[in-house]
């Protein structure tokens, strides 16, 4: 037990008083101090948008509220450097203990590592916890101990391990409070005059908080979750869980998610109901794909920006923000996806079957950047969540070894009547089509003259006709991948013939342009031709890229916009950083002890469909969260700033991983024994 002093317990994406191994730790050291530090800088290009910063404000509001009525206040501070404002912390409440749950993503990795180090040297115990995932990253590994590559192989090694999830904590019934009389809490600014309006209609349909978050989880294992795998794919009503913001901002604990519905699955498989049991393993494959975008974000850091498969990097992306902006504005003349935008505009949600449609339209049909598209999710939904982004994004790139195949384009016509057979959702997001039959809701480009004329619509006027045909999408689609594949095969040939240094050595690609304001590195992938010029400026709309840090101002507009219709939201400008690579995946070193360095030379296979297969089969929702060790092993990343991390260099049996990044820079992607650190134990 730490002697003395207090435990400072840092809630960060755990706002939650049950099931939270680091708060039951504290307790079970002695007094506790509660503490949040708001340090959005920290995030650099991802910060929260307007609505995640809504649902915190009240997540923070609910769990200040349980921690006084069970003995002590939460602590927020305002910082822009959270290992200071912990030594600040620490200083004032003479604590001798900092307890924190783990994060996966990787400024929250450099930034837990540095604290624990700059803590560590001051003698203060730091101890951290799983309080996220049912398996830590580095528990799940293949018969060789290799990381997995495929999710049905990642996912069946976890519901066969030989260990169990443990069970959910039980909530404190009291806490001692440590001395905050010298450590007061800043006021917390997540809203401005502007943005309230809009918030306000968020409280109609959500309720923050851990307690709700619980009263959600009951409603649904016993209400829609029976019928989850017969209606989780109808758009135009609630058949989803809803349970995601709760388990980004944790609020619901993954353990406790995993361990009720696996309750029921015993249920009904002993009353012999198909249907039920059908439901919950669809539903669990759902926090599979949960889990399964921490391990991608573990083993390789760099996937909310680049593509696991190498030879993606030479594929010519259409950098146009006309297009990008039409399909924001939910007006591509494809209802279903317009629908869909207008959606998650006005509220901050998509069902998981619209984020397919949207996206994939995005990627495949306007050969958009998928960055661009990630980037404007975060900003804009409720459960934005970095790391299941990134694995969703890649999926419908094709970017993954078991994505979605990149030449298959599906018809939104065919999606509609599918996930909207009535076209209710439809006419609810796009009042302008409300009087159009059913049977051409979907594809009113085809429908009469007077059946338009009767329903109001005046293709052209009050709706667009489609962007882009089809069958023209279709064929310069093909033709991009015609142009990546020849590139890459150029690429291998220089490397072979040792006139390239590797495979991001791409010299004969112009590199794309940022606007001058902007330090950041440079990208060499392909771009198509791109009419934009005009400068414009914007506010909070940037291209992810870890390297940089850095907020985009001025950005390129293309001249039709100024001809469009008002749009206040933010906008990705077209001189962006498409570079896209990616990383080998996490090893143990040759000493278990230690767990020294490196990252494997895993081979990704092409060809399987076990993602694909499963994210179809399941919601895009997720779930996670456990508690196994008190000490974990949190790799260190330190990206230096001149190079990325290594690329995959692909042979035909699949991609490999080059060293040669790892050998110049053997301290950027080291493994931390955190035991190995001196710590006070309780």
């Amino acid at each position: 037990m730490s002697g003395g002093g207090c435990s400072i317990v840092w809630f960060r994406r755990d706002l939650r008083l049950d099931d939270n191994p680091a708060l039951t730790a504290g307790m079970r050291a002695g007094a506790v101090v509660a503490l949040f530090i708001w340090a959005p800088e920290e995030e650099g290009q991802y910060q929260p948008g307007r609505v995640s910063r809504w649902w915190l404000k009240q997540s923070l509001a609910h769990l200040d509220s349980s921690l006084r009525s069970l003995g002590t206040p939460l602590i927020t501070k305002r910082s822009a450097d959270s290992v200071s404002s912990l030594l600040g912390v620490v200083k004032a409440t003479g604590a001798t203990q900092l307890l924190f749950n783990h994060l996966y993503d990787p400024l929250s990795l450099i930034r837990d590592h540095r604290a624990k180090e700059v803590l560590t040297a001051q003698g203060i115990a730091v101890r951290s916890f799983n309080a996220d995932l049912l398996y830590e990253p580095w528990e799940v590994n293949d018969a060789h101990g290799q990381a997995f590559t495929t999710f049905s192989s990642f996912w069946e090694r976890c519901l066969n391990m030989p260990y169990d999830p443990e069970a959910p904590l039980l909530p404190p019934k009291r806490i001692i409070a440590g001395d905050v009389s010298k450590c007061p809490s800043d006021t917390l600014v997540f809203e401005d005059e502007s943005e309230k309006a809009s918030n306000a209609l968020l409280a109609r349909a959500w309720s923050p908080g851990w307690s709700n978050a619980d009263k959600a989880l009951t409603a649904f294992i016993n209400g829609p979750l029976i019928e989850y795998s017969k209606n989780r794919r109808k758009a135009d009503s609630a058949t989803t869980s809803f349970l995601s913001p709760h388990l980004h901002f944790g609020e619901l604990s993954v353990k406790k998610v995993f361990h009720l519905v696996r309750i029921k699955q015993v249920l009904w498989a002993n009353e012999g109901n198909k249907a039920g049991e059908e439901s919950v393993n669809l539903f669990l494959k759902s926090i599979g794909l949960r889990e399964y975008s921490r391990y991608i974000s573990f083993n390789h850091p760099y996937s909310h920006e680049r593509p696991l498969l190498g030879h993606l990097k030479f594929f010519p992306w259409v950098v146009n923000e006309g297009y990008f902006k039409a399909w924001r504005q939910g007006r591509t003349g494809y209802p279903l996806v317009d629908a869909g935008m207008r959606e998650l505009w006005a509220t901050g949600w998509l069902h998981d079957r619209i984020r397919v449609v949207v996206s994939s339209f995005f990627v495949k049909v306007l050969q958009l950047p998928w960055r661009w598209g990630m980037k404007y999710f975060w900003d804009t939904l409720l459960d934005a969540d970095l790391e299941s982004d990134a694995l969703g994004w890649q999926y419908i790139s094709g970017t993954l070894p078991d994505g979605r195949e990149f030449d298959r384009i599906n018809n939104p016509q065919f999606e509609g009547y599918k996930f909207d057979p009535n076209g209710e959702y439809v006419r609810r997001w796009l009042p302008e089509l409300s009087r159009l039959p059913t049977e051409w809701i979907h594809h009113p480009w085809n429908a009469p003259e007077s059946v338009l004329q009767a329903a109001g619509i005046e293709l052209g006027y009050n709706y667009p006709f489609p962007i882009v045909g089809l069958d023209a999408a279709k064929a310069r689609l093909e033709e991009a991948l015609l142009q990546m594949w020849q590139q890459e095969a150029a690429s291998r040939a220089a490397i072979e013939n040792g006139t390239e240094e590797g495979l991001g050595d791409s010299s004969e690609s112009a590199p794309i342009a940022f606007p001058p304001d902007i330090q950041m590195e440079e990208g060499h992938d392909p771009v198509r031709n791109n009419p934009l010029s005009v400068a414009q400026s914007y506010e909070d709309q940037m291209v992810p890229s870890i390297t940089s840090q850095v907020r985009v101002e001025d950005e390129e507009a293309s001249s039709d916009l100024r001809n469009s219709t008002g749009d206040s939201r933010a906008e990705v400008p077209m001189n962006v950083n498409l570079q896209q690579n990616a990383r080998g995946t996490l090893n143990q070193g040759p000493n278990e002890g230690t767990l020294q360095v490196v990252y494997r030379n895993t081979r990704i296979q092409n060809g399987a469909s076990e993602l694909r297969n499963a994210a179809e089969e399941s919601t895009a929702e997720s779930s996670s969260s456990s508690s196994r060790r008190d000490g974990g092993v949190v790799p260190v990343w330190s990206p230096p700033a001149s190079s990325y991390s290594d690329q995959f260099v692909g042979d035909e049996n699949g991609i490999g991983a080059s060293s040669s990044f790892l050998q110049t820079h053997r301290q950027s992607h080291q493994l931390l024994n955190w035991r190995g650190l001196p710590q006070t134990n309780s």
